[in-house]
């Protein structure tokens, strides 16, 4: 019969050593939390950083068409 894995105790895996986390102190739980939402962020960071990068890029090449319209008048 095959294991039943909503029974099984979530686990966090760190450094080579298995912890079950239903047995972490409060701060490891907090900590945990804060990992979490770190990474989170630096996510969210970089989707933003991608999407300013391509902004960028765009104002560039309208700048350059706005100048070069100058210098053809």
């Amino acid at each position: 019969m095959a294991k039943n894995k909503k029974n099984e105790p979530k686990k966090l895996f760190f450094e080579e050593k298995e912890y079950i986390m239903d047995d972490l102190s409060n701060e490891s739980k907090r900590i945990l939390n804060h990992l979490d939402d770190i990474q989170k962020k630096l996510n969210t960071n970089l989707f933003v950083k991608e999407q300013l990068e391509v902004g960028k890029e765009s104002f560039i090449n309208m700048l350059r068409e706005s100048l070069n319209k100058k210098e053809e008048k």
